[in-house]
């Protein structure tokens, strides 16, 4: 695992971690949507740079 997956997953879970805490102050839907989409693409990124796959 290089430095760059690492702070993509990172990046990822932080990002997840905003969802949850947007979805429990009830703001608007849109914007946890952003955010959640934002999540799922490092969270992807993160994980196709590891170096398992090669």
């Amino acid at each position: 695992m290089n430095g760059l997956s690492t702070a993509f997953l990172l990046l990822g879970l932080f990002l997840l971690g905003g969802v949850y805490s947007f979805w429990k102050q009830q703001l608007p839907k849109s914007l946890i949507v952003l955010l959640s989409i934002g999540s799922a693409l490092c969270l992807a990124a993160g994980a196709l740079r590891l170096e398992v796959w090669n």
